[in-house]
């Protein structure tokens, strides 16, 4: 149930972006924290010991992944700065970006892993990262149904 929640909760802003970018970025990740959590807690169902465990990493991966997250916000910003104006030297700086944000994200999700693996078993940890992987997946492609495609200056 809470899964359905967070996809229609995501794909409820199809067309706001364009519209007003900072908004759409601060309720998103305001309202996805506090959704978060919940879908976690429900679909986990940890134990009081695997609770205690689980809780205080899962603070520092957030940490780590909402710094990691405003690498992403500037590259889409900047992408929008420029959007009318794209030039070939512009789109290559910016999808660079996007790869090196792809590679620093998986980087962490496998740092994580770890931690979490070592505090709670390999199992309880792979269940989890599968389910933070599913809400990664929806995140992407809530912002990247978004965006528009990137185009020549001039080019309709």
């Amino acid at each position: 149930m809470k899964k359905l929640l967070l996809i229609s909760f995501l794909f409820s802003f199809t067309s706001v972006f364009a519209q007003d970018l900072d908004s759409y970025i601060e309720l998103l990740k305001s309202d996805l924290k506090t959704d978060k959590k919940a879908i976690i807690t429900e679909v986990m169902q940890f134990d009081e010991t695997q609770s205690a465990a689980f809780w205080p990493i899962y603070k520092e991966f957030e940490y780590e992944l909402d710094k990691l997250s405003e690498k992403r916000i500037a590259n889409i910003k900047d992408f929008a700065a420029n959007y009318d104006v794209l030039s070939d030297e512009k789109a290559n700086q910016l999808i660079e970006t996007a790869f090196d944000f792809q590679d620093d994200r998986l980087d962490l999700n496998k740092k994580y892993y770890e931690k979490f693996s070592e505090a709670l078993g390999a199992i309880v940890a792979a269940k989890y990262m599968q389910l933070e992987y599913e809400i990664q997946s929806l995140i992407d492609l809530s912002i990247n149904s978004n965006l528009p495609l990137a185009k020549k200056p001039g080019a309709q």
